[in-house]
């Protein structure tokens, strides 16, 4: 029985260990407009500093567009804050909240963002 139960235990650490080489970093960004509607095709873009976010140069990522949820996913991402740049016509997010807190490592981390 104590074989039985040291296996059990030795197989829960194992795994638990696993989990975290499994799961990667990820960012789902919810874009609503000013109404709080969920707005379709936002293009959506991530950086990894202010000064490339404002001047739009080394993107983190490449540009995604929100789904007719509103919803955009980022995989495989480092565990640091990014800033969104989200555009759709003549809406975007400045000074609606640009920045992310840093992303939990090996989590679905999760945001919205307002246009206007």
């Amino acid at each position: 029985m104590k074989k039985i139960i040291a296996a059990i235990l030795l197989i829960s650490v194992a795994c638990a260990f696993k989990s975290d080489q499994l799961f990667k970093t990820n960012l789902k960004i919810t874009v609503r407009n000013e109404l709080g509607n969920l707005e379709e095709g936002v293009a959506v873009q991530l950086f990894k500093s202010e000064k490339d976010y404002r001047n739009e140069t080394n993107p983190a990522t490449e540009v995604m567009h929100t789904d007719d949820k509103g919803d955009v996913k980022f995989k495989d991402l480092e565990p640091i804050i990014y800033f969104v740049n989200a555009e759709k016509g003549d809406k975007n997010n400045v000074g609606a909240g640009v920045q992310t807190d840093s992303l939990q490592e090996g989590k679905l981390n999760k945001i919205t963002v307002i246009i206007e």
